[in-house]
């Protein structure tokens, strides 16, 4: 079925309080989507962020992000007082998310709302406690102590608690008892409000798209509670890490830094620990984008310690065997494939076994000529087209930097006239498409330039604090998206 979405993360949302929050701003978000026409929202990960920001760099791939638990339904449930949380200090423009004030701010109203949550001794709370213990304990655990450093890296904890041996393990949890249940319990209040709004969303036909990055951070509690699962010599510290080859946007290429996983290990258990991921990812959203599906192809290793990437090499990744276990405990997957970058005939055929539609993004067509595959006339409909990603520039600005023969080039073939939009000439051409699902970021929709723009990849600092204006979703923006999309059946 032909349908179009709108990509924006719950941190874009409007919000009084820093940052955009799974309250009422996004169920109206919701709403504003019907009122499109529209059948997805896609989101970026949901997870707890860390150093940069940045949610593909998290302390948990299981947790969700404190930051967007909303305090106006904590005040409703009798958690907390409006002037608990009103009068603290959120940022002064509303327009960008001031990451070191919300962190300086967020948690003093949750600690207050933890400690009358626990007082209840709910049993809610305990089960949810008890269903989710295989991620819970050790995340709580590791945030507790990872506070008690002074929010130091695992790697630089004291030699026990870092190594896990059984003595330090106990006396942390003896020691640490009230923060690990404190963090344990705001995982309780994430997900009850992330249940209410996917409910919320599914009930108005909205589907959720969800993001969970190939890699997981090197300081989180994923690689500290299970360290066999990940390249790592005999003290712990990574041997090779993750990144991307030198090419033509980078000639350094990119050094991602996240640890490898250690794939012998993780088959002899039928990869128990990446089918768990995959289908806490499936009971958390309706659709699934994994990022950088060529690394379970291949991926590109380099040395731990190395200044750029330069000197990598490529090594072989699990292929097929993953996601055939996958299959055999969940069957057919709802998985986006985000199949961008360098990609080989072995990649290629990897997509093809798997049967997951893969990614077009119409910025990249315009570099070479009518036989590029991410022009819309090349695509077939087992795909998901964008205008571009929140990795990209904006339409406009993408314009503005492009080389001149792409320029040229985008004019001809979008027939653009100075009168037209290019942003929407641009979605029109995705909508317009074969593809099956068609998504383009909330900034096209608003024509705004790169100042908008969500990401710079290997930048850090300045990424992920744009956000949406309340009055920027009006009717008349409703009404044209709901023009465009009934125009071309979606």
């Amino acid at each position: 079925m032909r349908g179009s979405g709108i990509l924006l993360h719950l941190s874009s949302l409007p919000s009084p309080y820093g940052i955009g929050t799974m309250g009422k701003a996004a169920y109206q978000f919701v709403d504003f989507l019907c009122q499109c026409g529209q059948r997805y929202w896609q989101i970026l990960p949901v997870g707890p962020i860390s150093y940069g920001d940045s949610p593909y760099q998290s302390f948990s791939t299981f947790a969700g992000n404190p930051y967007f638990i909303d305090f106006d339904f904590l005040a409703e449930d009798g958690l907390l007082k409006p002037d608990e949380y009103v009068p603290l200090p959120w940022g002064n423009n509303p327009a960008y998310v001031n990451y070191e004030q919300i962190y300086q701010s967020r948690f003093i109203p949750l600690k207050k709302a933890a400690a009358r949550g626990l007082a209840r001794g709910e049993s809610e709370f305990k089960c949810f406690r008890e269903e989710n213990s295989a991620w819970a304990e050790d995340y709580g655990l590791y945030m507790a102590v990872k506070n008690f450093f002074g929010m130091a890296s695992w790697q630089e904890w004291e030699e026990g608690i870092r190594l896990r041996t059984p003595q330090a393990m106990a006396h942390c949890r003896e020691m640490l008892k009230n923060e690990i249940d404190f963090w344990i319990y705001l995982q309780f209040l994430f997900w009850k409000q992330w249940r209410a709004l996917k409910t919320y969303a599914n009930e108005k036909g909205i589907s959720i798209i969800g993001d969970i990055p190939i890699y997981v951070a090197e300081d989180s509690a994923d690689v500290w509670a299970n360290p066999n699962l990940f390249l790592l010599d005999e003290t712990r510290r990574p041997v090779m890490v993750a990144g991307c080859p030198p090419d033509g946007f980078s000639a350094d290429g990119q050094l991602w830094g996240n640890p490898l996983y250690h794939w012998d290990v993780m088959e002899q258990d039928g990869f128990a620990w990446w089918v768990s991921r995959i289908r806490w990812a499936v009971n958390t959203y309706d659709l699934v984008r994994i990022d950088h599906f060529r690394g379970f192809d291949s991926y590109y290793a380099i040395p731990y310690g190395a200044k750029d990437a330069r000197n990598g090499s490529w090594k072989k990744g699990p292929g097929m065997k993953l996601f055939e276990q996958a299959k055999l405990g969940m069957g057919e997957l709802p998985i986006i494939a985000e199949d961008l970058g360098f990609l080989t005939d072995s990649v290629r055929q990897l997509l093809k076994d798997s049967g997951y539609p893969g990614m077009k993004v119409l910025q990249f067509a315009f570099d070479a000529d009518s036989h590029n595959e991410y022009l819309p006339h090349q695509y077939t409909p087992h795909c998901v087209a964008y205008t571009g990603t929140h990795d990209n520039d904006t339409c406009l600005g993408w314009m503005e930097s492009a080389p001149e023969h792409a320029q040229n080039f985008c004019k001809e073939y979008l027939n653009l006239t100075a009168e037209d939009s290019l942003p929407w000439e641009m979605i029109r051409a995705v909508w317009a498409s074969v593809a099956e699902t068609a998504i383009a970021p909330l900034q096209e929709f608003l024509e705004l330039g790169n100042s908008s723009r969500m990401n710079r990849p290997s930048t850090v600092g300045g990424n992920w604090q744009w956000r949406v204006l309340p009055e920027q979703l009006d009717d008349s923006l409703a009404q044209k998206i709901m023009q465009i999309t009934r125009l071309y059946g979606r």
